[in-house]
């Protein structure tokens, strides 16, 4: 007998907000009432998963249930970073929702791996992507203590180079847009030519392979586009009679075996986009299961009892939020969020050329400096993210032993190379893709890449005897902000990071 399986994704995410230099959130008068926009989403969205309500009849609390045990979900780890400190509780409760999901799931955790501060990694170079997709994974090892069978792409912008990458470290599988999808063929045994995926219409009942160009494969599962766009933005999650109802009807009736049906959204859309959405989702969850109607399951379980049995070619350079492709974090390609008539998103290609030049200006002085204290300083950038997750003693003397040419003893030399490092991650963070994603320049999300990138290249000049701040600073007044009171990248940076620092 044919049974449904049901999987619902999350992907929970914040930028990191924390100034390069203090370390603290400054007060974000836009998320009145909240201090700053992690507290109010927390507030909204993350704690009210971690102990969602089911109401009877009289509208009392009947049950309180922890959403993230019976979906699948990823949370980025700057996101986690922040909750550890600041709601330890709701920290507590996602740690604690993966260790009970693989008991419910088979021995599979529901906690995906993703990209550690959210860079598009297409548009990344190759080295950037190995340390994006490393450090995620460690961070994600550290945390939830096992490896990571799957891993998020932020904003599911993929490429074959960075699929490549993930199977190198060792993750099995990913999830992208059904759009991402250009053709598919039987995996050997079967026969059969490639057949055209026309208009983003595959079937995402099952799962699919990747050969990639070193030879190694990767699972993808394509979610349910149209189940998703219901989810975010049609109001399904008013009702959670509907949203269930909606679920069990989007099982395709091609007559497969074991059909999974499953969508991937933000998860800040189960309560901060929409309120109380996280109830919803919890009482639809419950009908389903209570009532038999479908098999909750998570990626890892379903992969493990239903391999894949078609190859799929992906469409490159593609992404789940940019019909262009991704080309929303590189220029004015007409995605947006809303902003008044009149304005563009020109400053966005000159913003990533300048801070693609300064990556470039930083790479040689890292590596001439970090050389003569690492034998190998791309390796030690990627193993740094042990001291951000572990800053003790220990950790810096074990880091050392591993990777410095001969005895670092503390001192000067040792913190020099540390702030070598420091500057490697302010050159990560200032990719962070919401730096574009938003609609003007002058927005919290751009101002913050451009104080990762001021402390990046700052820290450049003072240990490397550079000019990159300089150099920045006249690239920046090419990006001009819509609004003329703000100016130009090199006004904000000026009125807005220099003062900072």
């Amino acid at each position: 007998m044919t049974a449904r399986w049901l999987c619902i994704h999350g992907h929970f995410y914040q930028p990191p907000r924390e100034d390069p230099w203090s370390g603290a959130i400054a007060l974000q008068p836009s998320a009145h009432p909240f201090r700053d926009w992690n507290a109010r989403i927390a507030a909204e969205c993350y704690a009210p998963n971690a102990a969602a309500r089911i109401l009877d009849g009289d509208g009392r609390v009947a049950r309180v249930v922890n959403n993230y045990a019976r979906m699948s979900f990823d949370f980025g780890p700057t996101l986690l970073a922040w909750l550890q400190v600041e709601a330890p509780e709701v920290y507590g409760a996602v740690l604690a929702a993966d260790r009970e999901s693989r008991e419910r799931f088979s021995g599979h955790g529901s906690a995906l791996a993703q990209g550690y501060n959210h860079v598009i990694l297409p548009l990344a170079n190759r080295r950037d992507k190995q340390t994006q997709i490393v450090w995620g994974l460690r961070d994600f090892e550290h945390r939830f203590g096992r490896p990571a069978a799957g891993m998020w792409l932020p904003e599911t912008a993929a490429d074959l180079e960075s699929l490549d990458l993930l199977a190198a470290q060792g993750v099995r599988f990913t999830i992208l847009e059904p759009h991402q999808a250009r053709r598919v063929r039987p995996l050997p045994p079967a026969t059969g030519g490639w057949r055209s995926v026309a208009g983003g219409v595959i079937d995402t009942s099952r799962p699919y392979m990747v050969t990639l160009p070193s030879g190694r494969r990767l699972a993808v599962f394509f979610y349910d586009g149209p189940l998703a766009r219901a989810v975010a933005f049609e109001g399904l999650l008013e009702s959670g009679d509907r949203f269930a109802g909606r679920l069990l009807g989007s099982a395709p009736r091609n007559g497969g075996a074991d059909p999974l049906i499953h969508v991937a959204t933000d998860g800040e859309t189960y309560g901060h986009h929409h309120r109380h959405g996280e109830m919803a989702l919890c009482y639809a969850l419950h009908l389903i299961e209570s009532n038999g109607l479908a098999r909750l399951t998570n990626y890892g379980e379903y992969l493990a009892s239903h391999p894949p049995a078609d190859e799929v070619e992906i469409v490159e350079n593609t992404s789940w939020s940019c019909i262009h492709g991704v080309d929303r974090w590189r220029e004015d390609c007409g995605c947006r969020i809303g902003g008044p008539p009149g304005w563009d998103q020109a400053w966005r290609a000159p913003l990533r050329l300048a801070l693609d030049e300064l990556r470039d200006e930083l790479a040689p002085l890292y590596e001439q400096a970090a050389g003569e204290i690492f034998e190998s300083p791309w390796q030690a950038r990627d193993d740094s993210i042990d001291l951000v997750l572990d800053p003790s003693p220990a950790a810096a003397e074990a880091f050392f032993a591993r990777h410095a040419r001969g005895a670092v003893a503390a001192g000067e030399r040792r913190a020099r190379a540390l702030r070598l490092l420091e500057m490697q991650r302010c050159a990560m963070l200032m990719y962070t893709s919401c730096g574009w994603f938003f609609d003007d320049l002058a927005g919290l999300e751009a101002v913050q890449v451009l104080r990762y990138a001021g402390r990046a290249a700052r820290l450049a000049d003072e240990l490397c005897g550079g000019q990159c701040e300089r150099a920045l600073l006249r690239r920046l007044a090419w990006a001009r902000s819509n609004d003329p009171a703000a100016g130009t990248g090199r006004d904000l940076y000026e009125a807005r990071v220099r003062p900072a620092g």
